[in-house]
């Protein structure tokens, strides 16, 4: 298969210009559209006319012109036919779900899956009545034993949250289609860094909260699929984007479409800055977990399927042992070191860090977290880009040695 280039892609991509020829396109507010003629609007109901049919639009729940350039722009990114924004990222998951699933269907899922989607699987679903069973992301086996004849879809994180074990895309993919199953791919962590879909997933789906939008002041979600899979998420009678409603706000699909063109810049800089680190980190002996590290057990697994020249993410973990210790590190890093901030969620230009078992894995009972390697005192860091790298590998160096972390010369 040929190299994919997702910067590439988005030079390639057809550029959408303002209506008065603006080198940025014009964000249209517009919750209704006129027609021209009487008889355009039944057809638009029909579904015989649309913004790709006749560049017909109707009602900005079903489609808007700002929302629709950035769906575009996101299937050229991910090299998909199209897709479609939401509201968030857990609309953008729960709708391609119940899209794809009925009651007495089955899910089977990674275990290491973001604590809204677990408890949206594990909790909502069931009484929906659809099930899920829960794997480790890394064992393809294991999604192939747990397969029943009632399961529709097989579902994973590309790097887990927050563990950052790391699926093999490739072989869920052949397994799905030989079972005839749909199979999505949370690629939040890894935007650019990983396609999944030119390895073999039928969805990918996205919170472009995180790295996609990269400045935290927005949220928002993508669906990127086949065409076909787009049109039944926006049917006006089965849709569920289009009937349950996670409408994206055209001033956010116009915020996201201009920082869109430096996302592959600010990726590598992020990982870059996560390998320097987790380097430095491994060096002083400290429990630090990387997928780039050599210890890393699955590290030739995703180097095997990034994109060239992505490095390995801007996320890594620091296993503290107990929630205390983890605290105790958190509370250095943001009040004495400045070394980043102790906030939810990822992809900011900004370090963020979070102890994620009691956080954003909250949701997963405390058994479950165990069985899935979350310790108690994992410190999930989404490492930024601002300031010098020298001066943050100084600062969390510092506190490391602070809290006792270290074990040099051991």
């Amino acid at each position: 298969m040929q190299k994919f280039k997702p910067e590439q892609a988005m030079v390639d991509v057809k550029r959408e210009f303002g209506e008065h020829g603006g080198v940025a396109p014009s964000i249209s507010r517009s919750s209704t559209f006129t027609v021209m003629e009487p008889d355009i609007m039944p057809e638009i109901f029909q579904g015989i006319r649309g913004p790709d049919k006749g560049g017909c639009f109707l009602y900005s729940r079903h489609f808007n012109p700002t929302t629709s350039i950035l769906s575009r722009y996101l299937a050229a990114l991910e090299d998909t036919e199209a897709a479609v924004c939401t509201g968030s990222g857990m609309s953008a998951i729960a709708c391609t779900l119940l899209q794809l699933c009925r009651v007495g269907d089955h899910i089977v899922s990674s275990d290491t899956v973001y604590g809204g989607t677990h408890a949206l699987m594990e909790d909502l679903f069931p009484q929906m009545g659809i099930t899920t069973t829960f794997v480790d992301p890394t064992d393809t086996a294991a999604f192939k034993s747990a397969l029943t004849s009632k399961t529709k879809v097989i579902y994973t994180e590309a790097v887990g949250n927050p563990t950052l074990k790391v699926a093999d895309i490739p072989a869920l993919a052949e397994l799905a289609k030989k079972e005839g199953i749909t199979f999505v791919v949370d690629n939040t962590f890894t935007p650019v860094m990983i396609s999944p879909a030119r390895l073999g997933a039928d969805i990918v789906v996205y919170s472009l909260t995180k790295y996609i939008n990269g400045a935290s002041d927005i949220i928002g979600g993508a669906v990127c699929a086949g065409q076909e899979f787009v049109y039944r998420l926006m049917d006006l009678h089965t849709g569920r984007v289009m009937l349950l409603g996670p409408t994206m706000d055209p001033q956010v699909a116009f915020d996201v479409i201009q920082r869109l063109p430096h996302l592959p810049l600010r990726m590598k800089e992020h990982s870059a800055r996560a390998m320097a680190i987790a380097v430095r980190l491994h060096k002083l002996g400290v429990p630090v977990i990387y997928p780039g590290l050599p210890s890393h057990p699955q590290r030739d697994l995703l180097e095997s399927q990034i994109n060239e020249n992505y490095g390995f993410g801007g996320m890594l973990a620091v296993n503290c042992g107990t929630k205390e210790k983890a605290e105790e590190l958190m509370s250095i890093l943001q009040n004495k070191e400045r070394f980043g901030y102790i906030a939810v969620s990822l992809g900011y230009y900004d370090t963020l860090l979070s102890c994620s078992g009691s956080s954003t894995s909250s949701e997963i009972p405390p058994e479950e977290q165990e069985k899935m390697g979350l310790s108690p005192g994992l410190l999930r860091i989404s490492i930024g880009y601002s300031g010098s790298l020298s001066s943050r590998i100084e600062q969390i160096e510092r506190a490391v040695r602070a809290v006792g972390l270290t074990n040099e010369g051991q």
